[in-house]
């Protein structure tokens, strides 16, 4: 229900933008207006969900570890999965971030017929980091690209990072790889969604939305690029008005191009009430980015207050004649 539900709302955003661009003539809303105010979403939406993380308390420490704590001077310490100092943090996180390292290590375990009945084996999901990594790292060198439609002149490193991108070529055509591989990696991440029973048993239309809304966004951007092409020039002028809060809408761009810059109008308005946000939350994640030195140190509950206890002398003299009366024990006759 969860897939039909996402891919019917991704088709109706599709079509909602052909008809207002094509039959109605809304350019300069879909184009100007909706922009703007997927952007304010985004950064005020984001802002506001780091905000509300840094506010919450945590009182202990309660870092997610796999490896041996720092302990007697005879046993090896794991001083990156279970780092007892703030370079340790770094370096985890670090690890954690660029190469999703806990994703590299996950296994997934499965019942096989064996000699003596079922037994539970053990597989790597080698697949899930790859295509996990492989996204991520697109999605970044995809947005970075971008930039070009948003400066004058174009920083270098843009420059640089498009030439490595577009490296290869067909028909004298730049073939931009992370084009590609973004739209594998999240049609790869989808199926599996769909034909691994426990994870289609777990997932929502919020874990379908998101992945139907990547795969439109890369899947317009390829169609823009090597089969409906559009003004360039054009796209150029409409994304420094954008910037320059000059905005004008210049000429017929193509529908094609509405289209994507709507779904990702769209994509940023919903980061920030998505799970998506885990790309700002794992750096607020007190599992990731905590000390562990409980050994070391004595952490006590900073919002601890005096308390009006009731102790059990003053529980008994209230009641030792009640309790006699039926038999309990006292302390005192």
């Amino acid at each position: 229900m969860g897939i039909q539900v996402s891919l019917l709302m991704v088709v109706a955003l599709i079509l909602g933008v052909y008809l207002g661009v094509e039959v109605i003539g809304m350019q300069f809303l879909f184009g100007v207006l909706i922009p703007y105010i997927a952007f304010a979403a985004f950064v005020f939406g984001l802002v506001y969900r780091i905000v509300k993380w840094s506010r919450s308390p945590v009182p202990f420490r309660i870092p997610t570890t796999c490896g041996q704590q720092r302990s007697l001077p005879w046993f090896k310490q794991n001083k990156i999965d279970n780092p007892s100092t703030k370079a340790g943090v770094i370096i985890r996180m670090f690890f954690e971030v660029v190469f999703f390292r806990s994703l590299f290590r996950n296994t997934k375990a499965q019942l096989v017929d064996g000699n003596n009945g079922k037994k539970v084996v053990y597989h790597w999901e080698k697949w899930l980091w790859l295509a996990g990594l492989v996204f991520h790292w697109s999605f970044l060198i995809v947005v970075v690209r971008h930039l070009r439609f948003f400066t004058e002149p174009v920083p270098g490193f843009v420059q640089f990072l498009q030439s490595i991108d577009g490296a290869f070529q067909v028909n004298l055509e730049a073939l931009y790889l992370t084009g590609i591989a973004l739209l594998v990696a999240v049609t790869y991440l989808f199926i599996r969604r769909v034909l691994i029973p426990h994870v289609k048993y777990i997932s929502l239309p919020a874990d379908y939305f998101p992945l139907l809304l990547i795969f439109g966004i890369a899947s317009s951007g390829i169609l823009m690029k090597y089969f409906f092409r559009v003004d360039i020039i054009r796209v150029k002028e409409l994304a420094m008005g954008l910037v320059t809060f000059n905005p004008t809408v210049p000429g017929d761009i193509g529908v094609i191009f509405y289209i994507h810059l709507f779904l990702v109008s769209t994509l940023l308005t919903y980061f920030p009430f998505s799970k998506l946000t885990h790309m700002a939350g794992i750096f607020m994640s007190p599992t990731r980015n905590m000390v562990n030195n409980n050994r070391a140190q004595r952490h006590v509950n900073p919002w601890n207050y005096p308390v009006a206890v009731h102790t059990y002398e003053e529980y008994e003299d209230e009641y030792r004649d009640k309790m006699k009366g039926v038999g309990l024990p006292v302390d005192k006759e």
